[in-house]
C-alpha cells in the first residue's frame, strides 16, 4: 500500500473492511443453516465478532501502521501520524457500515 495514492488506499481500506464483514457474515450464516442453527441470528452474531479482524485485514495486518504511528510520535512527523489515523478510521467506518447492513438485513433489533 506504500505505492498507492493515499486517497485510493483510504477507499481500499473502507471497502476491504466492508467486504470482510458482509462476506464473513454471509458465509457464516450459510454454515449455520447447514448445521441447523438460525442463519439470520448467526449472521448478526458473526458480524459483531469479526469486526476487529475486518479492521486488521483492511489496514494490511502488518506492523507498518504501528511503525508510522511511532515515527509520528517520536520523530515529530505528524503528517504520517494523521495519515495513518485516517486510514484506521476508514477501516473502522467500513466495518461499522458492514455491521449495520447486516443488522438491518437480519432485523435483529425486532427480536
Amino acid at each position: 500500500m506504500r505505492f498507492q495514492p493515499y486517497f485510493a488506499s483510504l477507499f481500499d481500506s473502507y471497502f476491504i473492511a466492508l467486504g470482510v464483514i458482509i462476506g464473513g457474515s454471509i458465509i457464516g450464516s450459510l454454515a449455520a443453516f447447514l448445521t441447523g442453527k438460525p442463519p439470520l441470528t448467526e449472521a448478526y452474531r458473526i458480524s459483531n465478532i469479526i469486526r476487529i479482524w475486518a479492521i486488521i485485514a483492511a489496514i494490511g495486518g502488518t506492523f507498518d501502521t504501528l511503525y508510522s504511528f511511532e515515527k509520528g510520535v517520536f520523530d515529530g512527523q505528524t503528517k504520517d501520524l494523521f495519515k495513518q489515523f485516517l486510514l484506521v478510521l476508514s477501516a473502522f467506518g467500513g466495518a461499522q457500515t458492514g455491521a449495520m447492513l447486516i443488522y438491518w438485513l437480519t432485523r435483529e433489533h425486532i427480536i
